[in-house]
């Protein structure tokens, strides 16, 4: 945990006790804040009762209120501002999150002195001979701890994870969290030579007015959320926010493959300031990094060097996954100096469980769980992933559009295992579009039944995805759970026909 001794003896209001909120709360009592927490919600209200003052907002003594701590899944603006934001507006309390009270933290305590990310465009053409590995002294980086943040609309956790991984395995101390695993007060308090990963959704960056990133990433930008931030114009602002504050010596990685984070890339090279990276899997980008074809290339020189061919990587399959990788590889070009350490640590990263995650075979038949994809946007990236051959377990609940836009991808399905409350609504697409399927009701039945008819197939390497295009609520606790026993389900198979699931 990291202490926050910017309030001493003063009073904050942490609103939102989940696992942020209550982080956030343990941090602030343990830097010497007395705090007061609020949930509009009973249940986030006993997780507080008894380690902190409970008061409802009506009992507030605003006058002695120094801040309002946020969680971020209370809106700030849209679709209408929690009515606490309100009368802190009106009695000219700060609201910030998690995030700000981290770097400010960081800043009263000397190690984050505001610039000095990596030293990307400084190490000179690709050279094959090991440089110095990461022991936090010198290796690129001026900052004391440099921050590296990511955000966008799909692939922040994996990324996230994956920059963790390749600095770990270099030998620097990479504290991994944020809108991942660990909230950000959770993690280790600086020491020098520590980096910091972080994930951040819209919702932290819109709470965090200080953020100055030494590497900041946006992925890329889709539509999503704009409930919450009043349609797409304020869902590009939020992510942009990213690089607001970011300035000479820091390091702005920006996918250029969706439009909005092109005009991005265009807006902050023209601003000056940060040293720019774009990232792409569709075209060669001079003075950037990008993956044709799973095929990992450093244009930062003349001419570009291939790093890594990805396309062997399980963990790293599919084009998403590519532009991951450029990501998280132009991220730590600075602190690694070896680009082949680097394409060494990117063959073993193990992945993120429930996000086209290899559960091993059984017989021919491959097993995928891609659980987190509650969306068809999210499915749509591992249907992608591969080739033919798919017997696809979908459903739960479903979301807005449903399936529709996964059509372009129905002629690689050989059967569909439809599951949950959308099954009825699944089927009628399937039928329309002649892919056969089968009403399985239940994820074991699903998998037994995708088992059976992928063994008895003709195909040399049959994928079994559960990539639902769902939320789960219908029948687990959430995506982890559906996940979770999905890969139990897959074990019990395994057993019953004498082996175990083989990587």
């Amino acid at each position: 945990m990291i202490p926050v001794p910017l309030f001493p003896n003063e009073t904050v209001a942490v609103v939102g006790l989940a696992r942020s909120g209550l982080s956030a709360a343990r941090s602030l009592k343990a830097g010497g804040a007395r705090v007061i927490a609020w949930d509009d919600q009973e249940k986030g209200r006993a997780l507080a009762e008894g380690e902190f003052d409970v008061v409802a907002p009506e009992n507030w003594n605003w006058d002695k209120l120094k801040a309002i701590v946020l969680s971020p899944g209370i809106p700030l603006t849209h679709p209408k501002p929690h009515p606490i934001v309100v009368e802190a507006g009106k009695r000219g309390v700060e609201v910030i999150g998690d995030v700000e009270l981290f770097c400010r933290t960081l800043k009263m305590l000397g190690h984050f002195n505001g610039n000095g990310g990596p030293a990307f465009f400084s190490q000179g053409p690709v050279n094959p001979t090991p440089g110095l590995r990461g022991n936090g002294k010198g290796n690129g980086s001026k900052a004391k701890t440099p921050l590296i943040c990511i955000t966008g609309t799909n692939g922040k956790s994996t990324t996230t994870a994956l920059i963790g991984h390749l600095l770990s395995k270099n030998g620097w101390d990479a504290e991994v969290g944020g809108n991942i695993g660990k909230p950000v007060l959770e993690l280790n308090p600086p020491r020098e030579g520590t980096i910091y990963v972080l994930e951040l959704s819209s919702y932290q960056l819109d709470l965090s007015p200080s953020l100055k990133p030494n590497v900041a990433i946006l992925l890329n930008i889709t539509p999503d959320h704009l409930d919450r931030h009043g349609g797409m114009e304020g869902y590009i602002a939020s992510k942009r926010r990213i690089f607001e504050r970011q300035g000479t010596g820091d390091l702005a990685i920006i996918g250029v493959d969706t439009a909005p984070a092109a005009e991005t890339c265009t807006r902050v090279s023209a601003r000056g300031g940060p040293q720019v990276a774009p990232i792409s899997v569709d075209r060669v980008v001079g003075r950037g990094i990008y993956a044709l074809n799973g095929v990992l290339y450093d244009g930062l020189y003349s001419p570009p060097a291939e790093i890594v061919d990805l396309k062997g990587i399980q963990s790293l399959i599919g084009a998403h996954n590519w532009e991951n990788a450029a990501a998280a590889y132009a991220a730590v070009r600075g602190y690694i100096k070896d680009p082949k350490a680097i394409a060494r640590a990117f063959a073993t990263y193990p992945g993120l469980p429930h996000r086209i995650e290899a559960l091993g075979k059984i017989g021919k038949v491959r097993f995928v769980n891609d659980s987190k994809a509650t969306n068809a946007d999210s499915t749509e990236k591992a249907l992608a992933a591969y080739p033919r051959d798919i017997h696809w377990i979908v459903g739960g609940q479903a979301k807005a559009g449903g399936i529709d836009a996964l059509k372009p991808f129905f002629k690689k399905i050989t059967r569909a295992y439809l599951i949950g409350d959308a099954a009825d609504d699944f089927a009628e697409v399937l039928a329309k579009a002649g892919v056969p399927y089968d009403r399985s009701g239940t994820l074991a039945v699903a998998a037994r039944q995708a088992l059976e008819e992928a063994t008895a197939g003709e195909g040399e390497d049959p994928v079994v995805l559960l990539s639902p295009a769902c939320a789960s609520f219908d029948q687990f606790k959430d995506y982890e759970d559906r996940g979770n026993q999905f890969r139990r389900i897959v074990q019990d198979l395994a057993r019953s026909n004498g082996s175990a699931a083989a990587a």
